[in-house]
């Protein structure tokens, strides 16, 4: 087992709130027997109190035509993945990304379209639930792909000063994917995430770079982050303007991200809820605006 393969199978195997585990498990059966593992991740990763709070999920599937009744959110998921749905259960609410098993280990790997996926799985999550020791395998190998990919095209961006410092690498690598999407944190934010999980972020480093799994350095960093950029942002756009239909109340959730960042009490009209997809085409100025995404 590889370095990056053991980090990120102990990982991966914390424990979770049970009431995590069970949202989870709900996830799942909500999707049938193509379901495949449920990956907890984001902020409310080592929260308490998860009353009032939003958590985060991705739902692996063995394909999208048996996740879905309906042929067109298969299509969806399959034109422009993930889908994005929203979720309660036992009075927590959530919203789960789905992906294939072989979207998921394209989204993790060198030939990923954009870095979001690679972004959230270089940094600590739990697999929350589980299909079979199989799926568990395949999830632990994927994830475990992904700062390797993401280490590639930060290395050579490194400044020499920087280059002997475990932190240094994940800092700046957060700092670049951050200006690949539409995100509002603020300067600090990548900085702190690695702060707050310093010991993960060091044994991350020492096994990226170890003899068995370090990744082959991009020739042009610039470059590459330059591509990144440019997909990033344009694929984010097509995945929130889709939100709109396959999120429950899309359009509230925009409302909701422009009020919080802003401190506007935008209330929607009826027509708005009515034509999610017009409501978000109407309501991206704002958002823009806002610093709720840039």
């Amino acid at each position: 087992m590889s370095a990056l393969r053991e980090l990120f199978a102990e990982e991966l195997s914390q424990p979770v709130d049970p009431r995590v585990s069970a949202m989870a498990k709900a996830i799942a059966q909500q999707h049938g027997d193509v379901s495949r593992a449920v990956l907890f991740y984001g902020s409310c990763l080592r929260q308490q109190q998860l009353d009032g709070l939003m958590l985060d999920f991705y739902l692996i599937v063995s394909d999208y035509g048996g996740a879905y009744g309906k042929r067109w959110l298969a299509a969806a998921n399959r034109l422009i993945p993930p889908n994005v749905f929203y979720f309660e259960h036992e009075g927590l609410s959530a919203k789960y990304a789905v992906l294939s098993e072989t979207d998921f280990t394209r989204f993790c790997s060198a030939d990923a379209p954009d870095l979001s996926v690679i972004a959230r799985f270089s940094q600590p999550s739990r697999l929350a639930w589980v299909a079979d020791h199989a799926a568990r395998i395949r999830i632990e190998l994927t994830v475990a792909a992904a700062p390797a990919a993401l280490a590639a095209i930060t290395l050579p961006m490194l400044p020499e000063d920087e280059a002997g410092e475990p932190l240094s690498l994940w800092r700046r690598a957060f700092e670049f994917t951050y200006g690949t999407e539409l995100r509002a944190e603020r300067k600090e934010r990548p900085g702190s995430i690695v702060e707050r999980d310093a010991p993960f972020y060091r044994k991350l480093t020492k096994a990226v770079l170890s003899a068995e799994s370090e990744p082959d350095r991009v020739s042009d960093g610039e470059k590459a982050w330059k591509r990144y950029r440019h997909r990033g942002k344009r694929a984010q756009v097509m995945r929130l303007a889709k939100a709109s239909f396959t999120f429950a109340g899309g359009a509230d959730y925009i409302a909701w991200k422009i009020n919080r960042h802003a401190g506007t009490d935008i209330q929607l009209k009826p027509w708005q809820r009515r034509w999610p997809l017009l409501a978000a085409i109407s309501l991206l100025p704002r958002l823009l605006r806002s610093g709720a995404v840039r």
